[in-house]
């Protein structure tokens, strides 16, 4: 599977519709996870803008679409489980789908393992 990343430590796919989630990184940083907020399926987002948000037992954590475009699913299994998602953050733990309509600022894997550990 192909991910680019975002900077605020997003990851997505490459294919259509494009999958979204957070890195094993930002769900480590975030510690248990006890609430998720996702956009609606029909909802328009707008690459760097926020689209959800992230609640742990730490703090709150709010969430950036990667892309411009349509969310057409969310994954309900981590809005009923948000454990999910610090158990499988680039698996079971996805967040949603989107039609993609122009990327954001995304980094490969090479430049995000650079970000990491700075």
């Amino acid at each position: 599977m192909s991910l680019s990343y975002t900077a605020e430590h997003e990851w997505i796919t490459g294919d259509e519709p494009a999958t979204v989630g957070i890195t094993p990184y930002a769900a480590e940083a975030l510690g248990d996870i006890v609430y998720v907020e996702l956009p609606e399926p029909g909802t328009e987002i707008t690459a760097g803008d926020t689209c959800g948000e992230l609640e742990s037992t730490k703090s709150v954590s709010e969430l950036y679409a990667p892309v411009t475009g349509v969310v057409v699913a969310r994954n309900e299994a981590v809005i009923d489980d948000p454990s999910l998602i610090n158990s499988d953050p680039q698996g079971e733990g996805w967040l949603f789908r989107v039609e993609v309509k122009e990327a954001g600022e995304l980094l490969d894997e090479a430049a995000y393992q650079a970000l990491i550990a700075s």
